[in-house]
């Protein structure tokens, strides 16, 4: 089921300094993604919204940038990711 909040069960609520990082931090600050249950809704919000910095939904902007190129034709994540869930 999709969650509309999910940015209050985030697992990454309340750190969200430690996903913008640079470099090899990124793949520490991945980490904390992987437990995360609302992983696909925050991915979504920063593929939708073309969100350039930091690790969203366990992508840093560099992967996320790599996706979109990738599917140039995709105009809702959401309802892609959603499908996934």
């Amino acid at each position: 089921m999709w969650n509309e909040n999910w940015a209050a069960e985030a697992a990454c609520r309340g750190k969200s300094d430690a996903l913008f990082v640079k470099g090899a931090e990124q793949n520490r600050a991945k980490q904390v993604c992987g437990t995360c249950h609302v992983r696909a809704e925050c991915l979504a919000e920063a593929l939708d919204n073309r969100i350039e910095w930091g690790v969203w939904g366990g992508m840093t902007e560099r992967e996320r940038r790599a996706l979109l190129r990738r599917r140039p034709n995709v105009t809702a994540w959401r309802s892609i990711l959603q499908v996934a869930v």
